[in-house]
C-alpha cells in the first residue's frame, strides 16, 4: 500500500533524486512517493573507499543520497583517471539489469550515503511508471552529455578552459539539486582528484586556480568554491549549459 499522498516539493529536501527529477519531468504526487520508498535501503561508504569495485557483478542499483562519488578507471601503472563525478541524486549503475559486469570502479570521495535498490524493485517501479522511466531516460541522457563534455575537455580545451569549463559544470549540477548560493557551493575535491579528472598534473591544476583567483574569477578554498565572476568564468569556458537539459522537458511536449 501507498504511503499518503504528498506534495511533490515535500520530498525535495531530504532526496535529491527527486528534487533533480521533479524540476524537468512531471511527476506525480504518487510517483514521489514511489521514488522516496525505493530509497528505504541506506547504507554507507566511507570516504576513499570504493562503492563497487571493477569487475564486479552487482544485484542492486546504487543511488547517491548524500556525499560525493566518482567513476575511475586504474590503469596497470597505478594511473587513475576520473570519468564522472557523482553526486547526490545520482546513479552509479542504472545499467546493471543489462550488463551485469562493472567495467569501471565507484568510489566514495568523501562519506558517502547511498540506497541500495533491489533490481527486481527497481524493474517494477520503471516498468509501473512511465513518467519515472521518461525522467530516468532524461538523466540517462544527462550522463551521456556530460561524457561528451568531458572529452571535448580533454581533447581540445586548454588547462584554464578545463577548470573553469568543470567548475561551470558543478555549479550548474549543484544548483539542480539545491546545493548552491549565489556561486557558492561545496566541492571536496582535492588538487590531485580534479587532476585526475582534467587530464592535468596536480601542479598543474594549482598554477589555473591561483591565476583564476588573481583574476578575480574564482576561489576554491577548504572544499569551497566561491564563483566571484560568472561571467568571467563563463567566458573563459566558453559554458553552454544546453548538454545538461536542465529545462522543463515536458513543456515542449
Amino acid at each position: 500500500m501507498l504511503a499518503p499522498a504528498m506534495e511533490p516539493g515535500a520530498f525535495k529536501g531530504a532526496n535529491p533524486l527527486i528534487a533533480k527529477l521533479s524540476r524537468v519531468i512531471a511527476l506525480s504526487q504518487d510517483d514521489c512517493v514511489a521514488l522516496q520508498a525505493m530509497c528505504q535501503d541506506v547504507r554507507q561508504a566511507a570516504a576513499r573507499h570504493d562503492i563497487i569495485r571493477d569487475g564486479d557483478r552487482p544485484d542492486r542499483v546504487h543511488l547517491i543520497l548524500s556525499g560525493w562519488a566518482c567513476r575511475y578507471k586504474i590503469l596497470r601503472n597505478g594511473k587513475r583517471q576520473i570519468t564522472a563525478l557523482l553526486l547526490p541524486g545520482d546513479f552509479c549503475d542504472l545499467h546493471v539489469g543489462v550488463l551485469d559486469r562493472m567495467d569501471h570502479a565507484i568510489g566514495a570521495i568523501t562519506a558517502t550515503t547511498f540506497a541500495y535498490v533491489d533490481r527486481a524493485q527497481f524493474e517494477e517501479l520503471t516498468g509501473m511508471r512511465p513518467a519515472i522511466t521518461r525522467a530516468l531516460w532524461w538523466a540517462t541522457l544527462v550522463d551521456e552529455g556530460v561524457l561528451r563534455s568531458w572529452l571535448v575537455s580533454l581533447g581540445v580545451r586548454t588547462a584554464r578552459e578545463r577548470v573553469a569549463h568543470l567548475i561551470c559544470e558543478l555549479r550548474e549540477r549543484m544548483r539542480n539539486i539545491d546545493r548552491e548560493n549565489s556561486g557558492q557551493f561545496a566541492m571536496p575535491l582535492t588538487q590531485p582528484d580534479l587532476a585526475e579528472a582534467l587530464g592535468l598534473t596536480a601542479v598543474h591544476v594549482n598554477r589555473v586556480v591561483r591565476q583564476l583567483l588573481k583574476e578575480g574569477v574564482l576561489e576554491i578554498r577548504r572544499g569551497q568554491v566561491a564563483v566571484l565572476d560568472l561571467p568571467a568564468l563563463t567566458k573563459i569556458a566558453e559554458f553552454d549549459p544546453a548538454y545538461l537539459h536542465a529545462q522543463s522537458v515536458d513543456k515542449h511536449q
